[in-house]
């Protein structure tokens, strides 16, 4: 099994857990976003609550580069010093990963209250936001250990290159709303959901970093948070649509609205923008009036609003493009001056072109010729001598066995039912399997996202140091079962990072009972991608079914990992 993290709080072990971190490089930390936004947002309006007042200014804590933090984080790269609390890129030398690290002296107003916010969002442990791994009190010191993402982009980066399309912009309102639903129903909410907090990984999925803990860092509270946090989805909505800022104040590197026209629905400061997205930032966008002109109702509360988005017709993404291939140019072709094709149509060149005379046919050519013509015609005489005597022998009898034998045949197939169907079967439930493990599962709480129709949700195992499990085993994978022997004719199974090795293996059917051991399987297919359709050669019947992958891709922090996002059986 993989080396596990020990927390140095009362908080749930993260180690299983995805390694979700904040952005590399020049990044900013989680909740400590760009240092050119925070001067915009104190202007900013409706962008994460209200200050609980003004405080003293609080000297920052004099650490640098080297420094370790409990023998074990070493600080690389401050990103931010603000308020009284740096933030940090660091190393976790223990578990050799990147993380990253606020730190604020622990007696500083806020050192409680940050404190109180990170052990809450540790407790959460929903793989969609950056997981707090650590909260300390330690030699005068208060640090919070927060995951680092080195491939994610913030969606700040990636607004100043443009507006998102229209599926971007549906699966980052979709994603970011189902996110802050499920937080607030654990009674967390965010209070600072600007464009820096939220960052969208190689694969496509958004993440959200700094729930709680952004808010707290700066003495941020509200007695609306739903609606504080709805309207800043709705302004990250309205800002992936326009590439501008829903209110008169620029912010986040982006413009905003012109002063004095008030909020203008996004369909009306670009043209182009799909109609239910505008209409469904402005009924988020609830202040301001925004809402007193149109008849659906606005959405205040986070739970509205992925009940809005999923009312909606789904978007898709837009289709491929592919670069039209080059003209294919002929022998014949004429270039123009110094041997280039002209850039322009121009007249045709009237000028004919000298073809080379046919070459004479040899001696040794005319041999070659007849010899194949004798062959052609001595192949059709053996092939119709075949045909007669087939009909032939049919007449008389000959030939009487086979055809008994064919049609004996023919009646069994007609009689054996068209087993592979192709009608989905139900996984009646799931369980992880590591059999060859210190540890008998790897992520058994997140077992059901690998069979519940969403693409954007998945399972994960532990890490390893190498795509063959570390050599510490020779695969895992999930065990499904079908609540009944069933006709088993296609397991589908995608992949949300990399390509995967994965075998499917079928326990006997006369199996009443879950298997322990993995010499209970046996293996009916294989095959390797990122959406791999295992199909057995001949149906097969069996209760039980093992996804067992055999090789790991490199997940975004460098290690290994396997992550299984949707299996699909068929019969």
């Amino acid at each position: 099994m993989a080396e596990r993290s020990t927390a140095a709080v009362d908080v749930a072990d993260n180690s299983g857990k995805e390694p979700l971190t904040a952005q590399a490089g020049k990044a900013t930390a989680d909740g400590a976003d760009d240092r050119s936004q925070e001067t915009a947002e104190k202007d900013a309006p409706n962008t994460g609550g209200e200050r609980s007042g003004a405080e003293p200014a609080i000297a920052t804590p004099e650490l640098h580069s080297g420094h370790k933090l409990a023998r074990r984080y070493r600080l690389e790269e401050c990103i931010t010093r603000l308020d009284g609390f740096s933030s940090w890129r660091a190393v976790d030398e223990k578990l050799r990963r990147a993380v990253g690290v606020h730190i604020l002296p622990a007696d500083h107003p806020r050192a409680r209250s940050v404190l109180a916010a990170a052990r809450s969002a540790a407790l959460l442990a929903d793989p969609r936001f950056v997981q707090v791994l650590d909260a300390v009190e330690e030699n005068d010191l208060v640090y919070v250990v927060h995951e680092w993402l080195p491939d994610a982009v913030e969606l700040t980066t990636l607004l100043a290159m443009g507006p998102l399309d229209a599926h971007d912009a549906y699966q980052l309102v979709d994603q970011v709303s189902q996110a802050m639903a499920a937080s607030h129903r654990e009674g967390l909410a965010h209070l600072r959901l600007t464009p820096g907090a939220v960052l969208r990984t190689s694969t496509g999925q958004y993440r959200i970093r700094g729930l709680a803990v952004n808010a707290a860092l700066r003495g941020i509270t509200t007695e609306r948070p739903q609606r504080t946090d709805t309207e800043a989805i709705g302004a990250l909505l309205y800002a992936a649509l326009t590439q501008r800022w829903p209110y008169e104040n620029d912010a986040h590197g982006l413009s905003g609205l012109p002063k004095g026209v008030g909020l203008l629905p996004p369909d009306q400061v670009k043209a182009g923008i799909h109609r239910g997205l505008s209409e469904l930032a402005m009924r988020a966008l609830v202040n301001d009036g925004a809402t007193a002109s149109r008849q659906e109702p606005p959405c205040t509360t986070p739970d509205e609003l992925v009940k809005a988005v999923a009312a909606m017709p789904r978007i898709r993404p837009p289709e491929p493009t592919f670069s039209s291939p080059h003209e294919y140019r002929g022998p014949g072709y004429q270039q123009g001056a110094y041997g280039r094709t002209p850039l322009r149509p121009g007249p045709a060149i009237s000028q004919p072109v000298p073809m080379p005379p046919a070459p004479l046919e040899s001696g040794a050519g005319r041999a070659l010729k007849w010899t194949v013509s004798a062959l052609l015609i001595a192949a059709l005489g053996i092939g119709s001598w075949q045909i007669a005597d087939e009909l032939l022998g049919r007449g008389n009898g000959r030939g009487g066995e086979q055809q008994s034998s064919t049609t004996e045949d023919d009646k069994k197939n007609k009689a054996r039912p068209d087993v592979r169907t192709g009608k989905p079967l139900t996984i009646h439930s799931a369980v992880d399997f590591d059999p060859f493990g210190g540890d008998p599962t790897e992520t058994p709480q997140e077992i059901g996202k690998s069979h519940d129709g969403d693409l954007a949700t998945y399972w994960y195992s532990d890490w390893y140091a190498s795509s063959d499990f570390g050599r510490l085993k020779s695969g895992l994978g999930i065990m499904l079962d079908l609540g009944s022997v069933q006709q088993v004719g296609k397991v589908d199974v995608s992949f949300p990072v990399g390509s995967t090795s994965v075998e499917l293996r079928t326990a006997a059917d006369s199996t009443g009972v879950r298997p322990t051991t993995f010499t209970a399987f046996s293996k009916v297919a294989e095959g390797a991608g990122m959406n791999v359709a295992l199909t057995p050669r001949e149906p097969v019947r069996s209760r039980y079914v093992l996804v067992w992958l055999t090789d790991l891709p490199r997940d975004i922090d460098g290690k290994f990992r396997g992550k299984v996002s949707e299996i699909k059986v068929t019969g």
